[in-house]
Parts: C-alpha cells; structure tokens; sequence
C-alpha cells in the first residue's frame, strides 16, 4: 500500500475491487558498462546474437568424415572441442555488452519528437507497489473463501508464496492446470501445475493429446476465458497472488483427497481478486516541454488522489489536462453508450451532461470515442503508456492508431540475470551447440548418434538451467526455451515501445527516436555489412 494512502481508504477500494471480479521482436539494444550512468550504444558488430549465429554459420561441418568407428567419434569430438574454444573466445567479447535495464526498447520505430500528448494507467503505470501487497491481496481473498464460501478451515495452513508464478500463465479452467504457453500455442512442458506440484510430461501429453494447445479453447482477444474457452491467461501483476491462491486451494483438495469441479474454484477465487517507482520527475519533465498528459485509470479518485499525493504532491491535478477514474477498461475503449460524469473532490457524482473536458476535474467512466470528441486527440500524435498488454494497450494500437508503450516491471531483474557471467557463458555455448548438432546431424552412423546423444543431452542440461535460473517453475516472462512466449508475442504485437518503468523517459530528451533492431529472419544472412571484413580475419 502506497505511503500516503490510509488502511481504512485502502481496504474499502480493495473490497469493492475484489467484488467486482465475477469474470468467470525485436528490440533496440542499449549496452552499458558498471561505471556508466546512461545508455551507450555500440557499433552492430557487437550485436550478441549476430556474433552467435555468425559463428554458427562458421562450424565446420563441411570437414565430413568418412572414417568409422574410434576414429569418427574421435573427430567429432575435435570438433566439439575446436567449437568450444571459439565460444571461449566470444565471451570476454559479449561481457563488455551488457544490456542496460534502464533502456527502452523499440519492437517499432518511433519518434518522441512526435509525440504531443502523453497518456498513463495508475497502476503499475504512476504508480508501483511493494511485494507485500501481493501477501495482501492472498491472504484477504483466501480468508474469503474460508469464511464467506465454506471452503475448508485447512487453508489458513498456506501463506503466500513469493515468485513462485509469473506474469502471462495459462490456467486451464476445466483440468485445474497452470502452464506456460508459447506464441505457437505450445505448451512448454515441465511448466505444467497442478497444485503446487508439476505434473509429468507423459501426462500433460495424454490429457492434450501432444502438446499443442488447439486456438478455439483459448483465451479471448483480452485474455479472457469465455463460452468455449478454457484457457484464462493472466497478464497483469496482480494476477501473481490469484495464480498462486489457486494452486494452493488445488494443492489442498488433492493432499486430502476432497472430490471438486475446478471450473467452481476458478469462478469464486474470480470473485475476489483484482487490483507504483517515484514517477515525479518524468511527469515534470513532460509538463516542461509543454505536452499535454491524461491520466484514464479503473481505480476509484479517493485511491489515486491519496497515492498522487504520496508521489507527485497535493498540486498533481495541475500536471494533467484529463482524469479519468473507474474508466472500466477496455470497455472503456469499445463502448460508445456510458457518457462522462463528473466527480466532485468529496466523490459525489454529478449529472451534467459534459460539453467538454476541463483541466482540474475529474471524470468518471465514459468511453474512449466520446473522449477523442472533446479533446481532439488522435492518431500517432498521442503514446499511452500502460502495464496490461490487452486492456491498456491492444485496441489502442489496433483501433485508433496511439502509439503505446508497455511498462514491464519484471524486465529489469530478467536483463540483470541476462548480465551475470554464468547466463552469457551458458547461452554462447549454448548457441553454439546447438548449431553443432544443426550441421552434424548428416552423420548416421552409429558412433555418431551416440556422440550426438551426448550432445542432445547436454544441451537439454543447459536449456533447463537457463530456465531456472529466471523461475524454477515457469522460467522466463519472454521465452519458452528458445521461442518467445504467448505474452512476448502479444507485447510485440500491441507495444511500440517497452520499458521497465516510467523513469527510463528520464534517460533520453524528446526529440530522440527509437529504433528496433533488425535482427535477420531464419532465411536471412545474420552478417551485417561492418561485419564482414571482421569476421573474415
């Protein structure tokens, strides 16, 4: 709970909060060293995944062997050997180009210097809360369960687990099954829950049939689980407690052997769950520049007046030209039938109809057409920054055209972990391998498979270990391995930009542009131009 914001005040919003709840690319790298304080952006050469797959293209399997036996395996172990050295050789190379957790990362080209208007989501957006209030939230929604819907007193045994889920899981609703899910609709097997345990691979393959997961029972376009569909996936950071509650509840009725449907569970956790990084400096520095802000958020006033207070001061109001509270988003941005209400600062609705949207007030509801009427405000002219990739971001960028940019607080420990020298040695030699056993594999022979089995299962070691060292259970936000998830597909698809707070704004002036990096396709040489001559030495 933000300083600023009282326990009374809090709990009621977050009352009300959980009772609403009855709904059953490529990137621009910024590289830095220890001893720098801002972005600094190297010439492509150093670019890790060009070095990696140039290299891969340099493996020499054109050298085949026609020899048998002791001697076939004797070179391909040579080989092994030979590649491992260079990988060696690589990685004081790719040390010296960490990523700066700080950067902002384009999977679209756009320019600040085109951007007049300036939007923002509350939650998670202005404003960033502490990890006890996920214990919070569990704890209050788990005691509902107990004393308002009968579930058994035994649940009190369990206590909030902390990053034990991710953001952007699966939950089947009929197999009471969480699972991360790949942007091809595979399950990623080994990240497949049944309470608080993982369920074997062979079964998860028997109960799907493989470990594809079929579109038509998959979740909506936001997300969400309706007539048909029984996969929900949970985008936002408040979904982390109601994941966990119901691998909890899940892990009790098993442990005790209690007969449950767990499309039931599913529905009543729903019920109860729902829900911010000093974001000062970057809200003055836009107001300086003379860009209009807004503000269109589904919290209530009193909750984000207490916590604007707490972050920016009594005098916030003056920074924006609109705010929006309860906008009940995303219908907010569909639906042309709820008109604006004004609020008073006591929180008494007013009834006027609303002619025009004035600086200082604040309005509830609404939708998103009525507010381009009144304002003006369309096109790419305007950048909405929000943390929920469908209800913030998606018909914002489908529909109207606003640029969007995605705040990812898990990115900043994910590029941390991607810094250490254990994650760059394992991945380089992991590339590696793996194009080793690419060009390889035209060996048949039986001495050969059995070296290459060898290698199979040493890049099966690696690939579980970069993986746990993200999440033991889930692994990383953005990858499966080695494809990119269901949630980086979709925040390639509806971000222009994403970042890990609002403060990385601090980092660059608003005239600067961001670029996406052109990575190549699979059918496309991995060697830029400057890098020819360097890799040909």
């Amino acid at each position: 709970m933000p300083a600023g914001v009282s326990w009374p005040i809090y709990m009621r919003v977050f009352a009300a909060s959980l009772l609403s709840m009855f709904a059953g690319a490529q990137i621009v790298h910024h590289y830095y060293r220890p001893d720098l304080t801002i972005p600094e952006i190297p010439p492509k050469p150093g670019e890790l995944r060009t070095e990696l797959l140039v290299f891969r293209r340099k493996i020499p399997a054109a050298r085949l062997c026609t020899s048998t036996g002791d001697e076939k395996t004797s070179w391909l172990w040579s080989v092994y050997n030979e590649a491992k050295e260079k990988t060696q050789d690589l990685i004081p190379i790719i040390s010296k180009n960490f990523v700066n957790p700080d950067t902002i990362f384009a999977n679209n080209q756009m320019s600040l210097q085109d951007i007049e208007i300036y939007g923002f989501d509350y939650d998670y957006t202005l404003a960033f809360y502490s990890s006890h209030l996920h214990t919070l939230i569990f704890n209050i929604a788990r005691d509902i369960l107990i004393e308002e819907h009968r579930y058994p007193e035994g649940l009190r045994e369990y206590d909030y687990i902390p990053n034990f889920v991710i953001r952007g899981l699966h939950y089947d609703v009929q197999k009471a099954l969480l699972m991360k899910i790949d942007a091809f609709h595979y399950i990623q097997l080994g990240t497949v829950y049944r309470g608080l345990n993982p369920v074997p691979e062979k079964e998860v393959i028997a109960m799907y049939e493989g470990s594809h997961v079929p579109l038509e029972i998959m979740s909506d376009f936001y997300g969400k689980s309706s007539h048909g569909h029984t996969m929900k996936q949970f985008m936002d950071i408040f979904s982390l407690p109601e994941m966990t509650l119901l691998l909890c509840v899940n892990d009790y009725f098993m442990k005790h052997n209690i007969d449950y449907e767990p499309v039931h569970l599913y529905k009543d956790v729903k019920k109860y769950i729902r829900y911010g990084e000093q974001t000062q400096a970057v809200l003055r520095k836009l107001s300086m520049n003379g860009k209009k802000m807004f503000l269109i958020t589904n919290s209530p006033f009193d909750f984000v007046d207490r916590g604007m207070n707490y972050i920016v001061g009594k005098d916030w109001r003056e920074l924006f030209d609109v705010v929006i509270v309860q906008a009940d988003k995303p219908s907010f941005f569909n639906d042309r039938r709820k008109p604006f209400r004004r609020v008073t600062d006591k929180g008494v609705l007013l009834w006027d109809r609303i002619h025009r949207l004035e600086k200082g007030q604040i309005y509830k509801q609404g939708n998103l057409y009525e507010f381009l009427r009144l304002t003006g405000w369309r096109g790419s002219k305007v950048l909405y920054f929000g943390d929920h990739i469908y209800s913030d971001l998606a018909d914002l960028t489908l529909k109207h055209g606003w640029r969007t940019g995605a705040i990812i607080p898990e990115l900043r420990d994910e590029i941390k972990i991607m810094n250490t020298q254990e994650y760059v040695h394992t991945m380089t030699w992991l590339q590696a391998l793996t194009g080793l056993l690419e060009e390889m594999q035209v060996h048949r022979d039986p001495a050969s498979e059995t070296v290459m089995q060898q290698w199979i299962s040493e890049r099966e070691d690696m690939r579980l270990r970069t993986k746990d060292i993200f999440n033991p259970q889930f692994g990383s936000l953005f990858r499966t391995y080695h494809n990119p998830t269901y949630f980086s597909r979709r925040l390639s698809r509806f971000a222009d930009i994403y970042m890990a707070s609002l403060s990385c704004l601090l980092n660059y002036d608003l005239q600067h542009t961001f670029y996406p990096r052109r990575t190549p396709l699979q059918h496309e040489s991995p060697i830029w131009p400057e890098q020819t001559s360097k890799t040909s030495q």
